[in-house]
C-alpha cells in the first residue's frame, strides 16, 4: 500500500479492511457485523438523543445524562456523521436527512462559539481555547472527509466556524501542560484545511517550549489513562498534517515506557497520574490511533502486539478514513515484556512484572504503598494510619532498595504550644494564630516513626510495619482487595460496610483460578478508621489493628 492514497483508493482499500475486523467476542470466519454497522448503530444512538426542535436553543446539540448540551459532543456527531456519509457501505452513504443532521450540528455550533472564535465546556472552562481545540479535533476530520471526497457542500458547513476556532486559538492561553499540544494538532488540521500562517506561528510557538517528556517516557502529567492519550494523539496529527517526523519521537518515548507499566491482563498502571485517572482501572484503549499509526509508520512489532487486544473494538472508522495509510499490515508482533524489575525515579515507582503476576511498589509521596495483581486476584493497595494528632497516614518520605527488599521511612511531630511571653493584644483571626505558632515555646512534643520494607520471597511479598516513639497510639493496616473475589478467614467490621477484620492465621482471597494468602493477622481493636487516615477505598479492604509500639510482618503468598 502507498503511504498515501486518492479518494477511489481509500474507499476500496477500507472497505475490505473494516469487512476484517470482527467484533469483541468473534473469532475469524464467524458471522459478525463489520466495524462500519457498529459505527451506524453508535451513530443512530447519537442521532435519536440529538436536539431537532427548530426553536430551541439546544437545536443541534447533544445532550449528557445532566442534560448539558456540549459543544464537544455536537462535535462529536458531526465527525461520525460524516464518516458514515461517505463511506459507501454505510446505509447513511449520501443521506440527505443526515446532511440535514449535520447542518444541525454545525449550526449549533456556530452558536457555541464566542466572539473569539472559542467555546465553553460548560462543566469547568469558559471562552476556552483548549476546549474549543478538543471539539475541532472532530470538526476538522469531518471536514477533511468532505474535502477528500469533493464534497463542497458538506464541507462549507464547517468552514466558518474552523476558521473562527482557528483565529482564536491563534492568540488563546491554556491552562494545563497538555492543552499546548491540544491546541497545536487543532490548529495543524485547521491548517492543512484552509492554510493559514497564523496557525502555523503558534504551533511554533508552543513548540519554543520544548516538548514536556522526561527520560522514563512520561509527559508532564504522567496520566496514563488519559492526557498520555491525548498527547500522543496531538504529536502523531502534528507530525502527519505538518510533515515533521521529527515529532513522532515524543509518541515513540511513550508508548515504549507503557509497555513497562502494564499488567498481564492489559491493564494500565494509572497510580503515578495528576490528574484524574489517577488509580482508575483501565487499558490502553484510548491509545488505539497512536499505536497503529507508530506501529505502521515504524514497523514496530512492540506497538503492534500492544495493539492487538484493542481491535477491533476501540477501532474508529472516521480516524480509518481520514488516515488510509492505518489499514496497511501490521508488522509482526514482538511480545510485550513480561519479565523485569524496573525502577522509575521520577515517577517514583518501581514496577515487577513475572508472568501473570506484576506488582507495582510506590516509593515518597504514595499512601497506596504497593499494589499486586497476581492474574485476576488483585490487591489494590496496602495502606496503614494511625491516629497521631490525626496526621498518621503513612505517606514514606524517605525511601531506599538495600538487596532484595525495599526500605521506607516517615517521621512525625505532635505538638502543643504554651502561651506567648510578653504578648500585645492579638488579631483574633485564623491568620494570626497560624503565623504566631512561631513565638510560642513548645512542649509535650509527641515524637512517631514509621519504618516500612517490602522483601521478595520465593512465593511472594513480606511485608513489615513497625511504629514506635509514642506508646498506645492506635493504628489500622488496610488491604484493599478487588471487587467480586471470594474472601475467607475473615471477620466483619462493626458498623463498617465491606470492612474486615483477620483477628489471626491466614486469610485467603481469591479470583476465578488466581489466589492470594496472607497473614498472619492481628487484632488488638476494631478501630479501623482512625482519625486522620485518609478515606477506606472502594471494595472490600481487611484490617489488621493494634497500638503503638508495632512491630508485625505480614506474608504475602501468590498461589
Amino acid at each position: 500500500m502507498t503511504p498515501y492514497m486518492n479518494r477511489r483508493e481509500a474507499i476500496a482499500v477500507g472497505i475490505g479492511s473494516f469487512a476484517s475486523l470482527v467484533l469483541p467476542g468473534g473469532a475469524e470466519g464467524d458471522s459478525v457485523q463489520p466495524l462500519v454497522q457498529v459505527h451506524d448503530k453508535e451513530l443512530e444512538s447519537m442521532l435519536e438523543r440529538q436536539v431537532t426542535e427548530v426553536g430551541s436553543g439546544w437545536c443541534g446539540g447533544v445532550p449528557d445524562v445532566w442534560g448539558l448540551h456540549h459543544a464537544r459532543h455536537a462535535a462529536l456527531l458531526l465527525r461520525e456523521a460524516a464518516a458514515a456519509y461517505f463511506h459507501p457501505e454505510s446505509r447513511y452513504h449520501g443521506s440527505r436527512d443526515l446532511y440535514g443532521r449535520m447542518k444541525l450540528a454545525a449550526g449549533f455550533l456556530e452558536r457555541a462559539q464566542h466572539d473569539s472564535g472559542n467555546i465553553d465546556l460548560l462543566v469547568t472552562n469558559f471562552n476556552s481555547p483548549p476546549d474549543t481545540g478538543f471539539a475541532v479535533h472532530h470538526v476538522a476530520s469531518a471536514a477533511k472527509l468532505a474535502q477528500m471526497h469533493g464534497d463542497g457542500e458538506v464541507l462549507s458547513l464547517m468552514e466558518a466556524l474552523l476558521r473562527r476556532a482557528g483565529a482564536g486559538m491563534a492568540k488563546g492561553g491554556i491552562h494545563t501542560p497538555n492543552h499546548r499540544w491540544v491546541v497545536c494538532a487543532a490548529l495543524a488540521q485547521i491548517n492543512e484545511l484552509f492554510p493559514d500562517r497564523r496557525c502555523v506561528k503558534r504551533i511554533d510557538q508552543w513548540l519554543a517550549e520544548g516538548i514536556d517528556i522526561d527520560e522514563e517516557g512520561q509527559y508532564t502529567e504522567r496520566s496514563t489513562a488519559a492526557y498520555n492519550i491525548v498527547v500522543d494523539y496531538a504529536f502523531v496529527v502534528m507530525a502527519k498534517k505538518l510533515n515533521r517526523p521529527e515529532l513522532f519521537e515524543p509518541v515513540r518515548k511513550n508508548l515504549d515506557a507503557m509497555a513497562y507499566l502494564l499488567h498481564a491482563n492489559g491493564e494500565v498502571v494509572t497510580v503515578i497520574s495528576h490528574r484524574q485517572d489517577q488509580n482508575r482501572r483501565d487499558t490502553m484503549g484510548g491509545y488505539w490511533f497512536s499505536l497503529r499509526s507508530m506501529a505502521i509508520q515504524d514497523k514496530n512489532g512492540l506497538y503492534a502486539a500492544m495493539l492487538k487486544p484493542l481491535e477491533p473494538q476501540h477501532a474508529e472508522l472516521a480516524r480509518l478514513m481520514e488516515y488510509p495509510e492505518l489499514l496497511a499490515d501490521l508488522p509482526p508482533e514482538t511480545p510485550i515484556p513480561e519479565h523485569y524489575e524496573k525502577e522509575y525515579p521520577r515517577s517514583g515507582i518501581t514496577r515487577i512484572r513475572h508472568g501473570k503476576t506484576s506488582t507495582t511498589i510506590m516509593h515518597k509521596g504514595y499512601s497506596r504503598w504497593i499494589s499486586i495483581h497476581h492474574g485476576e486476584a488483585v490487591v489494590n493497595a496496602v495502606r496503614f494510619a494511625s491516629a497521631f494528632f490525626g496526621k498518621g497516614q503513612f505517606t514514606p518520605t524517605s525511601y531506599e532498595k538495600r538487596g532484595n527488599a525495599y526500605h521506607f521511612k516517615q517521621r512525625m511531630l505532635g505538638i502543643y504550644f504554651q502561651p506567648i511571653d510578653n504578648p500585645a493584644l492579638l488579631p483574633v483571626s485564623q491568620e494570626a494564630w497560624r503565623s504566631l505558632k512561631g513565638r510560642r515555646k513548645r512542649s509535650e512534643m509527641c515524637r512517631l516513626a514509621y519504618e516500612g520494607r517490602i522483601a521478595k520471597t520465593g512465593r511472594g511479598f513480606e511485608i513489615s510495619i513497625r511504629a514506635y516513639g509514642t506508646d498506645h497510639v492506635p493504628l489500622a493496616v488496610e488491604l484493599n482487595l478487588r471487587d467480586g473475589g471470594k474472601l475467607v478467614g475473615v471477620e466483619t467490621v462493626p458498623h463498617v460496610a465491606e470492612a474486615f477484620l483477620l483477628k489471626e492465621g491466614f486469610a485467603e482471597y481469591r479470583m476465578g483460578s488466581d489466589a492470594i494468602r496472607f497473614g498472619p493477622g492481628h487484632c488488638e481493636h476494631a478501630y479501623v478508621q482512625v482519625r486522620g487516615a485518609l478515606e477506606k477505598l472502594s471494595g472490600p479492604s481487611v484490617y489488621l489493628t493494634g497500638y503503638t509500639p508495632f512491630d508485625h510482618t505480614l506474608v504475602m503468598e501468590l498461589l
